[in-house]
């Protein structure tokens, strides 16, 4: 019975010993990503502006050369049609 007793206690300390290792190596981790979400929080916070304002501007910009291009193809379309036109 005393020998029993022993394993269980053996076993019961390797398994707290487990627990407490895992415990610390995942606690580890969370520090590690909470860190990584307030560090990556703190720039996004020195950069929307300027980011921002390029991005409206390159929208802008993309509307301007899409609207551009549809009035050339329209244009070129009535001249082909000007020159086509038999006299």
């Amino acid at each position: 019975m005393n020998q029993h007793i022993g394993v269980t206690f053996l076993g019961m300390a390797m398994t707290t010993g487990v627990g407490l290792i895992a415990g610390w190596a995942i606690g580890d981790l969370i520090r590690r990503y909470r860190q990584g979400v307030e560090q990556l929080d703190a720039l996004r916070r020195q950069l929307p502006q300027p980011y921002s304002a390029l991005l409206f501007q390159e929208r802008q910009l993309r509307e301007i050369r899409g609207v551009l291009n549809d009035l050339h193809k329209m244009i070129r379309a009535v001249t082909k049609g000007l020159e086509k036109r038999p006299s």
